[in-house]
């Protein structure tokens, strides 16, 4: 989910989704070991996939995040131990009557983003965060009528 945030940075989230079974494929199934092991070779291939977002800087962030990430796990036994320790395993629950309310970033997202870049992410910067708890499930911005809530 992260790697597919920093590629969404500067294009729509519509063109992340339709990709996202080609990113899935280019990239191992997203697997944190395989990617970290990616070498010049593999970037090179990555950069000729016309499946994929080719910006390789994203590229290399997802590999330099990989290696990250990896080593968030090993200190907290996992990334999501990591991640819902900056609420307490509890959801933020913005109880939204429209979707002008939503936020593009909160303290949270500045949070986590900060954090993030200290321990070598990259392409994290607290808007990205943002859209990246929200989609895994620690914010809930879902409108209070929406049937998504």
């Amino acid at each position: 989910m992260l790697i597919l945030e920093g590629m969404q940075a500067g294009v729509s989230w519509g063109l992340i989704l339709n990709k996202e079974a080609a990113f899935r494929k280019a990239f191992d199934g997203f697997d944190p070991e395989l990617v970290a092991a990616y070498d010049e070779t593999k970037v090179e291939e990555l950069m000729q996939n016309a499946g994929i977002i080719r910006n390789r800087n994203k590229i290399r962030a997802a590999i330099t995040n990989a290696e990250a990430f990896l080593k968030v796990q090993k200190e907290f036994g996992s990334f999501d131990r990591y991640i819902w320790s900056f609420t307490d395993g509890n959801v933020i629950d913005h109880h939204l009557t429209s979707g002008q309310e939503m936020p593009a970033k909160n303290a949270l997202s500045e949070q986590v983003s900060a954090d993030l870049k200290r321990r070598g992410f990259r392409f994290v910067g607290p808007v990205i965060v943002y859209s990246y708890l929200q989609g895994i499930g620690v914010i809930n911005d879902h409108c209070e009528d929406c049937s998504f809530r």
